[in-house]
């Protein structure tokens, strides 16, 4: 039997409906019901034929939104998921929207983590981590996996939600991340970084402002290391979009060549000779002048943009060392400082080597500056190859700040450290100081054990530099020698300083023999 003209009508306008709108399902008892009641006949064969249609495309409908808003890896929500998850929980709760919590997690070193344990068996954790954070909140709160290593989670207004117990909430979901995760029999452990938005601190709170308020939270929370916590607020987010504008501003300073080395000079305490420089960056701004690295730093690493700085360092550094040999000047060695994020890549021995090659410098001519919490904290392999293959090559290796971290002595060894660069802190005031002089004292004493030589940072006065030498400090540096200048500066001011120095060793002998 052939269906009524207007039987097809309404049943090709209800299949197109609820392809788009599943929801209009409901309505299909009232259709029947309707066309029972004023025996419209064309109604009940629409709905009597169209029932397995409807069935199909409802299924077809809600199952294609389902799989959109599930993570296929965890079976948590994932980003539309969520957004469609805060909305619902926002237009629920109406007035009570003001204690709405969003914490965005993020796990620290992701990509370390990754390279180190293969993807399965971060697969397998990133289930673990999820499963850990649904058990860690209330069944009708919201849990889901935003990228590889960010998860939101959502909570439900509760009475009386305050500053206080949304930090408690916090730290329960850190304790969570932080217990052993068993992958293939071993244990391994992980931290989290936390930022989280409170829905009264924002003037319009939509799921996706709850969203991005969270996450500047979250950046702030990085940007104060690993495991750290943080809250939005409006003064954090004008903070951040500051930062931001530096950001971009900081990418024209490289593709512009803004960024440059400036050059510290590190004399002997023993012969005042020139024993080297270290190379300090230094942002010439068209509009604003020098800009300190302090005040760029932090841009650049949220940029992004470190190795590049690395790279930029390191070849106008040695570019500098290649242009003093032209001019008669020999400088023994260049100090470049290499944070923890350049010495991750296990390209860098290698690169090193290249730049070596290029100028023609041996490299004994490069020190490799690296922070004591580096060497202290460290527990990447690639990091220790590294700088352990940049020792093999004939570099010398500097512990910069010593004395502010906790180094141990098989680290010193284990990373073939030359050189101990004491930091600024002890120096100050030690001819004056007799707890500074002790404190001095004892580094220079277990430096000799170990056979390193030390160089004192930030020595100002000629009475530190005369006391340092006294006690037997190797080299100094700071501003009481001179203050960072850039290249064109270096060749003029190294020799006024020779000639100085040489005039010096010609007059003491004489005064002696006056005498």
């Amino acid at each position: 039997m052939q269906l009524p003209q207007r039987a097809l009508h309404l049943l090709n306008d209800l299949r197109s409906g609820l392809a788009s709108q599943p929801w209009l399902l409901s309505f299909l008892p009232v259709f029947a019901l309707a066309g029972f009641l004023y025996g419209i006949e064309g109604v009940l064969w629409a709905v009597a034929v169209s029932l397995p249609v409807i069935a199909a495309v409802s299924r077809a409908a809600i199952g294609r939104q389902v799989s959109e808003e599930v993570d296929g890896l965890t079976g948590l929500m994932n980003r539309r998921g969520a957004l469609r998850a805060l909305e619902r929980l926002l237009d629920r709760h109406g007035d009570q929207t003001d204690d709405v919590l969003l914490y965005i997690v993020e796990i620290d070193f992701f990509s370390e983590f990754l390279d180190r344990m293969g993807g399965n068996a971060v697969d397998d954790i990133q289930k673990q981590i999820g499963e850990r954070l649904i058990a860690a909140v209330r069944g009708s709160d919201m849990v889901a996996r935003l990228s590889s290593q960010r998860f939101a989670v959502a909570i439900k207004p509760a009475r009386q939600t305050d500053i206080d117990a949304a930090l408690l909430i916090a730290e329960r979901l850190q304790r969570e991340i932080g217990l052993a995760f068993t992958v293939d029999a071993s244990s391994t452990y992980l931290s989290c970084s936390i930022g989280f938005c409170m829905a009264r601190r924002l003037a319009d709170c939509t799921p996706e402002t709850l969203i991005d308020g969270a996450q500047v939270a979250l950046e702030e929370a990085r940007r104060h290391g690993e495991g750290a916590i943080r809250s939005y607020s409006s003064q954090l987010s004008q903070t951040v979009a500051r930062r931001h504008e530096l950001m971009s501003e900081v990418r024209e300073a490289f593709d512009n060549d803004e960024i440059w080395p400036w050059f510290q000079p590190q004399v002997s305490t023993d012969t005042g000779e020139i024993v080297g420089f270290e190379a300090l960056a230094r942002w010439r701004h068209p509009e604003r002048g020098m800009i300190p690295p302090a005040d760029f730093l932090d841009a650049i690493e949220y940029a992004g943009l470190m190795p590049h700085l690395a790279q930029t360092m390191l070849r106008k550094s040695l570019n500098a060392m290649a242009s003093w040999e032209t001019k008669g000047l020999r400088v023994k060695t260049i100090g470049v400082n290499f944070s923890n994020h350049e010495l991750r890549d296990p390209k860098l021995p290698d690169r090193v080597k290249w730049e070596l090659d290029r100028v023609d410098l041996s490299p004994d001519r490069l020190t490799i500056e690296v922070l004591e919490t580096v060497v202290a904290d460290t527990e990447n392999d690639t990091v220790t190859r590294n700088i352990s293959a940049l020792a093999r090559l004939g570099c010398t290796i500097d512990l910069d700040d010593f004395g502010t971290g906790s180094a141990s002595i098989a680290n010193i060894r284990r990373f073939a450290v030359n050189r101990l660069k004491i930091d600024r802190s002890f120096v100050t005031n030690v001819d004056t100081d007799r707890n500074q002089q002790k404190m001095v004292s004892a580094i220079l004493l277990m430096a000799e054990q170990l056979d390193l030589e030390t160089l004192a940072e930030g020595v100002e006065t000629a009475g530190e530099h005369a006391l340092l030498a006294q006690l037997g400090c190797g080299s100094v540096q700071g501003f009481g020698i001179s203050r960072p200048m850039a290249f064109e500066d270096t060749v003029a001011w190294m020799t006024d300083y020779n000639e100085r120095r040489a005039e010096t060793l010609h007059i003491t002998p004489r005064a002696q023999r006056s005498g």
